[in-house]
C-alpha cells in the first residue's frame, strides 16, 4: 500500500493571558482575553478552520515581581491551561489540545487523572506537554527552584507514574451489566503500586483510560537531559531555533536517540518556534512589522531578555547601535538552559548591536519572519524538506488578527504547494497526526468470547481482588 506524502504540522503556541510577549499594546491585540472565554473560543475556532495540528498553552506557576517587568509584561494573571482547555473542547471538534503542567510541582495521580477526563471531554483530543518549569518554588514550599539535574530525574519518573496510571485499566474493564449487577471485572483493573525515588503511588486510577490510549505527549526541553527526556517521551517537540544546520543537528540528534527506546522516528514531531508577520506584500509585512514594534518599550523589551537569559550585563544601559559585549564567561541558568544557549550562541557569532538583539529578539528566541505568504511557505517547505522540522509551532504576533491573516495567507499557499492537509484526517489527535493509539501495557484486548475466562497465568500478579 501506498504511505500517504509526508505533512506539514502547524501547531498554535499561545498563553494563558491571550496575548505574546509585549504585542498587547497594539491595536490589533486583545487584552481582555484571561478574562473573556469567548476570545479563546474565537482564537481556537479560527484554528480549526486552518486546520491546525494543535493548540498549545504554555504556562507559568509563579509571577514576576520585578517592578519592570510587573508593570508593563502581560504574563499574569493568566488561566489554568487545563481549565481553559476543557472549555474549549465543547467549542471545537477536531483540533489538538495541548496543556503545559508542571512535573516538578505537581503529583503524578492528578496530572493522568486531568488528562485522562479531558482526553475523554474532547473526543480523544487531549495532550500533555510536559515540563519542568522555569520557575515556581517559592509558590510550593521552597525557597528557590529545584536544581535542574534533579527536575529531569524527577521528570522521567514522573512520566512512568503518569502512563502505568493510564494504563490500570484495560478498555472493557468496565462492563456495567444491569442483569447480573456487575459494574466492573476486577481481572482487568490493575493496582501500580509505584515505589521510587521520588514516588510512591498505589493506583489504579480513579478515571477511564483515556481515548487515545496515552493523550498525545509534548515536550519542550532542547538541553542534554531534556532531549534524553524527548527522545524518550516526546511526541510533539517545541522546540527554538536559529539557524537551519542547527536545527537539523538537533533534528537527527533527537530522532537518532529515540531508536534506542524502539521508538519509530516518524512518530516524532519536531516544531521549532517561528513568529510570522504576514502581508500581501513585503512592503505591507515591513510595515506591519514596524508598526508592532512602534508599540514596543525598548527598556523593558531589554530588561527583560537581560533577566531571561542572565547574560551579566544590563542591555537597557548600552547605546542602541553598540556591539553587545558579552562576558567571556555567561553563568549557566538553573531555569532554561537551552534557550540561555541559543541566545549566547547567537550572539557570539553574530555579534549583534543592542538594536539588532532588540529586533531580532522579539519571539523569545524564535525565529521571526516577516514577508508573503509566499516567502514564508518557501521558508517552511526549505526547513519542512530538507531535514530541520516536520512543522512549526505558530506564535503570531496579535491575537486575533494574527491568527487570521496566517489562516487565510499562508495556509492556503502551503495548501496550494501540497504541504498541508485540505482536511482533517480523522476525529482523535493521534489519527490527525498519522500515529496509533497506545495500547495498554498490561491488558490485551480481547473478544467477547473469552471476556468470561478466567484472566490467564502472566496477568500481572497486582491485579486487585475486588473494588471497594
Amino acid at each position: 500500500m501506498t504511505q500517504p506524502a509526508r505533512k506539514l504540522r502547524l501547531g498554535a503556541y499561545m498563553s494563558g493571558s491571550g496575548v505574546q510577549g509585549d504585542s498587547w499594546r497594539h491595536p490589533d491585540t486583545d487584552t481582555d482575553a484571561y478574562l473573556q472565554f469567548a476570545r479563546y473560543r474565537h482564537y481556537a475556532q479560527e484554528l480549526e478552520r486552518g486546520l491546525f495540528d494543535a493548540l498549545f498553552f504554555f504556562d507559568n506557576l509563579f509571577m514576576s515581581t520585578d517592578p519592570v517587568a510587573l508593570a508593563h509584561s502581560p504574563g499574569s494573571p493568566r488561566w489554568d491551561p487545563v481549565v481553559l482547555l476543557a472549555g474549549l473542547a465543547g467549542a471545537t471538534k477536531h483540533i489538538g489540545l495541548v496543556a503545559s503542567v508542571s512535573t516538578t510541582y505537581s503529583e503524578p495521580y492528578n496530572v493522568a487523572r486531568a488528562f485522562a477526563s479531558l482526553d475523554h471531554l474532547s473526543g480523544g483530543r487531549a495532550g500533555w506537554n510536559l515540563v519542568t518549569s522555569t520557575g515556581g518554588g517559592e509558590n510550593f514550599n521552597r525557597d528557590d527552584h529545584v536544581d535542574h539535574a534533579l527536575r529531569y530525574e524527577r521528570a522521567n519518573e514522573f512520566f512512568d507514574v503518569v502512563t502505568g496510571l493510564w494504563d490500570s485499566h484495560a478498555d472493557d474493564a468496565f462492563p456495567r451489566n444491569k442483569a447480573t449487577g456487575q459494574w466492573a471485572d476486577p481481572s482487568r483493573i490493575r493496582t501500580l503500586d509505584h515505589r521510587g525515588k521520588h514516588f510512591r503511588v498505589r493506583g489504579p486510577l480513579s478515571a477511564p483510560r483515556p481515548v487515545q490510549g496515552w493523550p498525545v505527549i509534548a515536550q519542550a526541553g532542547s538541553s542534554e537531559a531534556g532531549r534524553e527526556l524527548a527522545a524518550r517521551a516526546g511526541e510533539l517537540l517545541y522546540t527554538a531555533a536559529q539557524d537551519i544546520e542547527d536545527a537539523r543537528a538537533f533534528y537527527a540528534d533527537v530522532k537518532t536517540r529515540a531508536s534506542k527506546y524502539g521508538r519509530q522516528p516518524e512518530h516524532i514531531f519536531i516544531l521549532p518556534g517561528v513568529s510570522p508577520i504576514v502581508g500581501r506584500t513585503q512592503s505591507e509585512a515591513e510595515d506591519l512589522y514596524d508598526s508592532l514594534l512602534s508599540h514596543r518599550d525598548p527598556a523593558v523589551v531589554l530588561n527583560a531578555l537581560t533577566n531571561y537569559a542572565s547574560l551579566g550585563i544590563d542591555l537597557g544601559s548600552l547605546p542602541f547601535d553598540a556591539k553587545v559585549p558579552l562576558p567571556e564567561h555567561v553563568p549557566e541558568t538553573n531555569s532554561h538552559k537551552s534557550r540561555q544557549k541559543l541566545l549566547v550562541d547567537w550572539i557570539r557569532r553574530e555579534q549583534p548591536t543592542v538594536r539588532e538583539l532588540y529586533t531580532r529578539f522579539t519571539g523569545g528566541g524564535h525565529r521571526v519572519l516577516v514577508g508573503t505568504p509566499a516567502s514564508i511557505a518557501d521558508d517552511f517547505q526549505q526547513w519542512f524538506e530538507t531535514g530541520a522540522a516536520d512543522g512549526f509551532n505558530i506564535m503570531f504576533p496579535s491575537a486575533p488578527a494574527g491568527i487570521t491573516s496566517f489562516v487565510d495567507l499562508v495556509v492556503p499557499e502551503l495548501q496550494r504547494r501540497g504541504l498541508f492537509r485540505t482536511q482533517y484526517e480523522g476525529r482523535t489527535f493521534r489519527e490527525n497526526l498519522g500515529v496509533p493509539a497506545v495500547p495498554n501495557r498490561y491488558f490485551a484486548p480481547r473478544d467477547v468470547a473469552s471476556a468470561a475466562q478466567t484472566r490467564s497465568a502472566d496477568q500481572p500478579a497486582e491485579t486487585i481482588a475486588a473494588i471497594a
